[in-house]
């Protein structure tokens, strides 16, 4: 094996620097703990830590390597040890916010060819969280691929409803019914996956990601949960972001289920989920228009003619200005962290003086 078959291309090759110094080799981060890493190189699989200058000049968590990040490392002990001194530049990249209200980016996995988002046909089936997938997707410069799991827990209608709800949200991306039970659309997914891209799961606790891989696999090598029956809800299965090589050469990411999904300045994200919508407000009468009261709205016409649906609409507002809000509260706070951090340096400048 070399770092081509572990999704090293010609535009890694083209992008990357020189390495901080000749002991360090370039190897992919394939899995992330709470204080250490486990990098894939050309022959194995090693556990590494961050150097501390890379850990101590990090200006965010953008800074920091993520499953699927391409990192410099220096090898100890015979190779059974690494240290990580070096980030080499993101190809893609699926961030959102931080669970709860600490607003800061969390990543997720970085360069990801595709993402598999997946949703049951069931209790899982949701056009809001859908959206806001895609949005975070596209926002990463990733190309989506929707897989409506547990597709035979319904009846062919509600399968084909649910394609046809996602096709008339205008949202752009393939959708392949798949069953994990009876094999239904896992032959389609085997044949999209290529060697030496990267897949990404994404999807709740419950929708049957680690089944998936199993199946893709060919062995239970990943544990799975039952789900309530009462709303198809799990606990999560999946507890942390792994890296995982098929026979076939096809990479895949898989990642704990997501319950909390929001995005941080992600305009062009959400410009690209709501085409429609973006080119409908180019049309309205006031070129700051709210689209919320004003007259000559374009996209409050739209609605009342039955032209957009009242739900989607009010998803594009919403994740305009969730989007916006979170950004400011970002910038502030980052812009009081660099305050902070220049009053530290005069301190000390000022006991070294003395």
């Amino acid at each position: 094996m070399n770092l081509s078959h572990l999704g090293f291309s010609s535009w890694f090759q083209a992008q990357s620097p020189e390495p901080p110094n000749p002991e360090c080799r370039i190897a992919r981060v394939s899995a992330v703990n709470k204080n250490s890493y486990l990098l894939r190189n050309e022959t194995c699989e090693v556990f590494a830590e961050l150097s501390g200058s890379l850990e101590y000049f990090a200006n965010s968590s953008l800074d920091i390597p993520t499953v699927g990040d391409w990192v410099f490392a220096q090898y100890h002990n015979d190779d059974t040890f690494a240290v990580i001194h070096g980030l080499l530049p993101r190809k893609s990249m699926l961030r959102r916010k931080t669970p709860f209200k600490k607003v800061d980016f969390q990543l997720i996995a970085a360069n990801i060819d595709t993402a598999l988002i997946i949703q049951a046909c069931d209790f899982d089936f949701n056009l809001r969280r859908l959206e806001r997938y895609l949005v975070m997707v596209n926002e990463g410069g990733i190309e989506p691929l929707l897989l409506l799991t547990k597709s035979d827990l319904v009846s062919p209608e509600t399968v084909r409803q649910r394609i046809g709800e996602v096709n008339e949200a205008n949202l752009h991306s393939r959708v392949i019914p798949v069953s994990n039970l009876t094999g239904e659309g896992l032959g389609q997914v085997r044949q999209l996956l290529q060697p030496a891209k990267t897949y990404c799961l994404l999807g709740s606790s419950g929708v049957g990601k680690s089944t998936l891989i199993n199946n893709l696999v060919g062995c239970d090598q990943f544990e799975t949960n039952l789900v309530r029956e009462k709303d198809g809800k799990g606990r999560h299965t999946t507890t942390r972001r792994q890296l995982i090589i098929l026979d076939e050469g096809a990479i895949l990411i898989d990642t704990p289920g997501i319950r909390e999904l929001a995005n941080i300045g992600a305009e062009q994200g959400i410009g690209e989920v709501f085409a429609d919508l973006q080119e409908l407000s180019q049309k309205c009468r006031f070129s700051d228009c709210t689209h919320t009261r004003e007259n000559g709205c374009a996209l409050l016409e739209a609605v009342s003619r039955g032209e957009v649906s009242e739900e989607r609409y009010h998803s594009y507002l919403k994740l305009l200005k969730e989007s916006e809000v979170y950004e400011m509260s970002y910038l502030e706070r980052r812009q009081k962290d660099r305050e902070f951090g220049k009053r530290v340096k005069q301190v000390m400048k000022h006991y070294k003086k003395k």
